[in-house]
């Protein structure tokens, strides 16, 4: 058995109607912080090896998101294949 996890951007983006560029404008108006487009995107496509928990607890405030699960989920790859 082999487990991954799994950030679920993609999903959280479509069910809030926007782009991963309007999601960085939208942190980047609402806190004054930069964020990388890079690393929106490689979480949107699950290309990173490790979270940014800043960015993570940004993402989660700007979506209002407050269960773990809306944001993340464990994968068994088993079962994916």
């Amino acid at each position: 058995m082999s487990i991954r996890l799994r950030v679920k951007l993609d999903e959280l983006l479509k069910k809030h109607d926007l782009t991963q560029k309007e999601l960085k404008e939208r942190i980047e108006q609402s806190t004054g912080k930069t964020v990388r487009a890079a690393a929106i995107s490689e979480l949107y496509n699950n290309q990173r090896t490790s979270l940014n928990k800043e960015l993570m607890e940004l993402i989660a405030t700007e979506l209002q998101i407050n269960d773990l699960n809306e944001l993340v989920e464990l994968v068994d790859d088993e079962d994916s294949n």
